[in-house]
């Protein structure tokens, strides 16, 4: 059994996203923040932005490439439409941010949200989601392609995260970290890393997921969202949104890009068990390392162990060794 924990370790430590991120991200935040706070227009409606998303969790993985900004409306009227709001925010920020250096528009309307780009941050955008708060305590955002809304309650998927990372002695966040990652490596199309997440937070609930070590909390939780899977394809089940009781959670992905998930995630399910009970750990190392992949910069994620070359061999010693030595270090050498 190869549990690896110092690979694992480093594993993290290489998808943590960048000290650059972690200084653009809350600049990028606090400027379009700043932005719709300050305008006139949107001042009557009751405006206090919030933090929201993978960053704000603290499960984003290297690199960040965009900040979720939740755009409270306490004081906004229930007869203003969503393409009303996503008029008057484009409106603003527009004016704010115009156009780059290469006259391409810095603000884009999207279906539900506004989103911002920022190419002096490395290419980082913020998306500035609007929302009204709703009688039943949740908030609703701008539907698709309506002028309707639609429930939400993303600042409560904060709180059930440190709830669980506390339950699980702080190896749940790791988990999701180590599980985004294996998401963009095994899969390169919908659904996102936020399924990952909810999908895990589901199995951590019921009791699916086992937190001995990092490497058997990485592997039970890929089988528990290839079972989901599997289960999804086969009978439709649904994913329960755990910050809305009674609501399931909706992803945008196509029939073709959910088989697909099933299939990859079935295959990369049965790899890692297959490297957790391996014993030789330059096997194992591989088997981990081809699921995690590389970052954004070509670096691998995943270490070889100390004395195992990269192709997974064990190193020859260096260290000479005497006849009738008591402890010899393991390799190929005899002696008679």
């Amino acid at each position: 059994m190869a549990t690896l924990s110092n690979c694992f370790r480093t594993a993290l430590a290489t998808i943590e996203p960048s000290s650059v991120d972690k200084i653009n991200a809350p600049l990028a935040h606090a400027s379009v923040r700043a932005t719709l706070t300050g305008a006139e227009t949107l001042r009557e409606w009751g405006l206090s932005p919030v933090l929201i998303g993978s960053y704000k969790r603290d499960v984003s993985i290297r690199r960040v490439k965009d900040v979720d900004v939740f755009c409270r409306m306490y004081s906004i009227g229930l007869d203003v439409a969503g393409d009303q709001v996503l008029d008057a925010f484009f409106t603003v920020l527009d004016s704010e941010y115009g156009r780059d250096q290469d006259g391409n528009r810095r603000v884009r309307r999207q279906a539900r949200s506004l989103q911002v780009a920022f190419p002096e941050f490395d290419g980082l955008y913020v998306d500035a989601v609007p929302a009204r708060p709703r009688p039943d305590g949740y908030w609703e955002i701008p539907k698709k392609d309506s002028d309707d809304w639609q429930p939400t309650n993303p600042e409560q998927l904060t709180q059930l995260k440190t709830d669980m990372n506390a339950s699980t002695s702080e190896m749940y966040v790791p988990t999701v970290k180590l599980l985004r990652q294996a998401r963009r490596t095994i899969l390169d199309s919908r659904p996102g890393g936020l399924f990952v997440e909810l999908a895990l937070y589901e199995a951590c609930a019921n009791g699916l997921v086992e937190f001995e070590d990092q490497a058997l909390a990485f592997v039970t939780g890929l089988e528990a969202i290839a079972l989901y899977l599997q289960d999804k394809f086969s009978w439709g089940r649904e994913l329960p949104d755990p910050t809305m009781p009674g609501h399931s959670a909706s992803f945008r992905a196509t029939d073709l890009q959910w088989q697909t998930a099933r299939d990859r995630f079935a295959k990369a399910a049965e790899e890692a068990r297959a490297a957790y009970a391996e014993d030789d750990p330059g096997l194992a190392a591989l088997a981990y390392r081809n699921l995690l992949g590389d970052v954004d910069d070509g670096l691998t994620v995943f270490p070889m162990p100390a004395g195992y070359n990269e192709d997974g061999t064990k190193k020859a010693s260096s260290t000479p060794i005497k006849a009738g030595e008591r402890i010899v270090p393991a390799g190929d050498r005899r002696f008679g």
